[in-house]
């Protein structure tokens, strides 16, 4: 519903609309759009308005609801079609930009060079050995040769500048000559740059990388323009990819950047507000209210999801321990993002095994919120809680 109100809006602003449209479009690419879904997701949403407002949904209001749920809808189906494109040129030339076909050719000529003949091994060590008399002699000469150089100062360089082969290098090299050496900001996002390139056309991927990115640029003390990060971003993507690009691939990745620039920018200054506001819930809990969390989370949880029973089937101590465990989590994310990140992926590791069906996440998340929003009347509290 926050798509929706986030839509409607900006039905006065034709600018503001176009670019809501086109961020919420961008977010559903990994979805397939199409004109029945749309008539059915449009006519669910206005039977809901005419059942809840009755009389007060007049016609005009139904025409008005419906016209802007059909563009949204045609919009989405011409994003996907036509962004395609876009995607496919982001991804080949991310590929050429981190040097990947060159280390995958690189591979096969060693997986060639390990399967020579042992003749041709007999040979070389052949070789070897005629050559070994005169190896003493050569290398006295070498090393006299090297100590004259070093003496006149002409080839004890040790601080040879390596060429940039990879976009981490090309963009490290290119922030400092750019005057940004001191933006370190950058490295931040520079880390998750590739997970989010990567991950283009997974818009649920993509909002979480922006999520914890997000995150961990809250810990930055200092200006953030996220401008200049797109400025080095060009300039180093130019250089590593100078026979392929042109202006398909300036359009493809000004539009990627623009997009993950929205999504960051919608979440900036949150998470300090809502690190202080959970964190001042948790410690207004009393021991009576902690009891009241553990208990209400299992029951509301199971009332959602009957079936989740048969998951937990832990002794009444595990099951609260577990549930003060969620609740740590929720301020940690805040605290340490990379850390936390880290840990839930090596939580969901070890519990492959227990197969739970990702259809009780939902659920189980519901009727967690539903128990603090029992609990407080902070909303900024309940959103934080929500969200992490």
């Amino acid at each position: 519903m926050n798509g929706l109100n986030s839509i409607v809006s900006a039905m006065t602003n034709p600018a503001a609309l176009k670019v809501t449209v086109e961020t919420l479009g961008f977010q559903h690419l990994d979805l397939e759009v199409t004109v029945p879904r749309v008539v059915i997701f449009r006519d669910a949403i206005v039977d809901l308005f005419d059942m809840e407002m009755g009389a007060r949904f007049t016609s005009k209001a139904r025409s008005g609801l419906m016209s802007i749920l059909n563009y949204v809808g045609g919009a989405y189906i011409y994003i996907r079609r036509e962004y395609a494109g876009r995607i496919k040129i982001i991804s080949t030339s991310w590929r050429t930009a981190n040097n990947k076909v060159a280390d995958i050719t690189e591979a096969d000529d060693e997986a060639a060079g390990e399967g020579e003949p042992a003749d041709q091994e007999g040979d070389k060590q052949e070789e070897k050995q005629q050559s070994g008399s005169s190896s003493g002699e050569h290398a006295q000469r070498t090393r006299t040769g090297l100590s004259g150089l070093r003496a006149s100062g002409e080839a004890n360089n040790a601080n040879v500048m390596k060429v940039p082969t990879t976009f981490n290098e090309m963009f490290m090299f290119n922030q400092a000559v750019m005057g940004f050496g001191n933006s370190t900001w950058m490295q931040m996002i520079l880390e998750q740059f590739d997970a989010m390139v990567m991950n283009v056309a997974n818009s649920y991927r993509l909002q979480e990388e922006c999520d914890t990115l997000s995150l961990t640029l809250a810990k930055h003390k200092g200006n953030i323009n996220l401008s200049e990060f797109k400025a080095v971003m060009m300039a180093s993507l130019r250089s590593l990819v100078p026979k392929q690009w042109n202006s398909d691939h300036e359009v493809a990745w000004i539009w990627l950047w623009e997009n993950v620039e929205r999504m960051l920018k919608a979440l900036m200054g949150k998470p300090q507000v809502q690190e202080k506001a959970l964190d001042r819930l948790i410690l207004s809990l009393t021991e009576e209210s902690v009891n009241y969390l553990r208990r209400e989370v299992y029951k509301r949880f199971f009332a959602l999801a009957p079936a989740g029973q048969d998951y937990f089937k832990q002794s009444t101590t595990r099951l609260y321990w577990i549930a003060d465990k969620i609740v740590e989590m929720t301020i940690e994310i805040y605290r340490e993002p990379k850390k936390m990140v880290e840990d839930i992926s090596a939580l969901g590791l070890r519990h492959v095994g227990y197969a739970i069906p990702t259809e009780f996440f939902a659920p189980f998340v519901s009727g967690a919120v539903d128990v603090v929003r029992a609990m407080t009347t902070d909303e900024a509290a309940e959103d934080a809680f929500r969200w992490s």
